[in-house]
């Protein structure tokens, strides 16, 4: 499979997917540089009365409801409809969805009004999504991982979309296949927005092929093999500075690093 996680990255930086972002205040810029250095190119486009037009361009929507005003709610709702009416791949991030009741609501919204191609989530997140006990502290996964994947193997087959958990193991899933990505770092935990970066990578990734489960692999990776990389060339452990070097490896990452460096394993 690395062989086929090397190719999405090969496409996204040859094909130069648009995303259209309608993400969270706090990692925002975050996001839009992540995807520059991924090959893809952010777009930010969150006013209600444009998102409609906009989301025509773009070759995916990455949705993220960290901080969703109400505007922000009505732009995401307008986008997602327009977005599956072009069958354009749709990736949503249910940040704080076991900490906020209203975001709940928000979800099933858009459940309601459009075909989401991915769920793209901490661990704790999906296990709350899919009616398990997942462990949350705020925004940030607590949870041991203890029934993590039957967890998203029930919500990939709930929604009949792919699932994609963040962990100290990666786990993805179509309800059928699953696979986990090994490649880690702690110093993923260490920064804000990590999670935000790999759902846009997710969204670019799935902007340019069908095969939204290896593309999910492929972004899932990318983030983590790179912040193995940045925290490996570091002298100490300094999150400012890892910060700097995960954008720079991720933007050095070639396919020879994703099959002499990924770890994958699936069932």
């Amino acid at each position: 499979m690395l062989s086929s996680i090397a190719g999405v990255l090969r496409s996204v930086r040859e094909k130069t997917p648009l995303v259209q972002a309608i993400t969270n205040y706090v990692t925002i810029n975050d996001c839009a540089n992540i995807l520059l250095c991924f090959g893809a190119s952010p777009a930010m486009c969150e006013a209600k009365t444009e998102v409609e037009d906009f989301t025509g361009l773009i070759s995916s929507l990455y949705i993220n409801i960290g901080t969703l005003t109400e505007e922000q709610k009505e732009a995401a709702l307008l986008a997602a409809r327009k977005a599956s009416e072009l069958n354009k791949p749709i990736v949503l991030d249910p940040v704080a969805c076991c900490a906020i009741p209203r975001k709940m609501t928000i979800i099933k919204e858009l459940f309601e009004n459009a075909k989401i191609s991915v769920i793209k989530g901490n661990t704790g997140e999906i296990k709350f999504l899919a009616g398990y006990a997942g462990k949350v502290r705020g925004v940030d996964s607590i949870d041991d991982g203890q029934g993590a994947v039957e967890a998203c193997v029930s919500l990939a087959r709930q929604y009949n979309t792919i699932v994609a958990a963040t962990g100290e193991t990666d786990i993805i899933t179509d309800g059928e296949r699953v696979c986990f990505i090994h490649n880690q770092t702690p110093m993923l935990t260490r920064i804000t927005g990590a999670g935000c970066m790999v759902g846009a990578l997710t969204a670019a990734a799935a902007g340019v092929t069908e095969d939204r489960f290896t593309s999910s692999a492929a972004a899932l990776m990318a983030m983590s093999l790179a912040g193995e990389m940045a925290a490996n060339s570091l002298e100490k452990q300094l999150p400012g500075t890892f910060r700097m070097r995960l954008f720079d490896c991720l933007h050095n990452l070639t396919e020879e690093d994703i099959l002499n460096g990924g770890k994958i394993s699936c069932l």
